[in-house]
């Protein structure tokens, strides 16, 4: 089972490269941080601007460094099904604990569609799959019924939950029972999903601040209420600075500013604007990880 702060992480780019040096400290800073696990090639990786090339390499280079460390959710999804069964088995191939798969964007499918797409990508694999549901992307939203359908899949074992509805987890883990792995993709709200059943979070956030947000969800799991809170607090101006401008450019950012990366994003995505920069680096001031 997937718990904990884990990391959905960016892709360091130099040159219009992947600076793969960079994205190899990056992940071994994480780790060393407290990270409880990384997800390479997620949105925040700047999958939908990768080529299939590039983001298999960035798996292979994120396991390099993490296997036997901490586990490696990849990303491997996209809206059209047979490409995502061929990220998902290469994803496999190269030793990742699971994959991180989207719901299809763009086509809109129909509940039964998603059904079958996910049913493809899992009859196909032998790692573990988790549904990543974010309508405010994909225009879609799983309901919980097709959810605990798909859950009959002896792969398909958890849910990255960005929907914003903080009492789909408790449903969800009541229609599904508590073995399903509910994991918040809002870092905002990660404690109050934590409160409703949730495992852990896939955060953008802890590429910014590893520690803080380990120790956030280790305070939790030792029922360490008051340093929750306190955690809490000191990550909410970040939380939101991070959202400030379309992730991940405000997080790249904050990379620069701690020596990780360089800043460079890859079109459509531009640099922040220097009001944005400002709130990021006032918000990591905050946070105490900036002098």
């Amino acid at each position: 089972m997937f718990t904990g702060s884990i990391t959905a992480l960016i892709t360091p780019f130099r040159d219009g490269q992947v600076d793969e040096k960079a994205y190899q400290d990056f992940v071994n800073w994480q780790i060393e941080e407290g990270s409880h696990a990384v997800v390479p090639c997620g949105t925040t990786g700047e999958s939908p601007t990768l080529s299939h090339e590039e983001h298999n390499r960035v798996v292979e280079l994120c396991i390099e460094v993490a296997k036997d460390r901490v586990p490696v959710i990849a990303g491997s999804g996209s809206n059209s099904t047979e490409e995502a069964i061929e990220l998902t088995n290469h994803a496999a191939q190269a030793g990742a604990d699971a994959a991180l798969v989207v719901i299809p964007y763009y086509n809109k499918p129909t509940q039964d569609g998603l059904i079958a797409h996910f049913v493809a990508i899992a009859d196909f694999t032998d790692i573990p799959i988790i549904i990543y549901n974010v309508p405010p992307r994909t225009v879609v939203d799983m309901t919980v019924g097709t959810m605990a359908e798909l859950a009959k899949h002896a792969n398909i074992i958890g849910v990255k939950d960005a929907t914003g509805d903080l009492a789909r987890p408790l449903s969800t883990r009541l229609e599904l029972g508590p073995e399903f792995c509910l994991l918040s993709g809002d870092d905002d709200t990660a404690v109050a999903y934590l409160a409703q059943g949730g495992f852990g979070c896939i955060s953008v956030t802890a590429n910014v601040a590893p520690r803080l947000c380990s120790e956030l969800h280790d305070a939790w799991r030792n029922d360490q209420f008051e340093d929750v809170w306190r955690l809490r607090d000191i990550l909410h101006p970040l939380n939101l600075a991070l959202f400030c401008e379309p992730n991940p450019a405000p997080a790249k950012f904050a990379c620069s500013l701690l020596g990780k990366c360089q800043a460079d994003t890859r079109l459509p995505m531009l640099p922040l604007s220097p009001k944005s920069m400002a709130r990021v680096e006032e918000a990591m001031l905050h946070a105490g990880l900036l002098d």
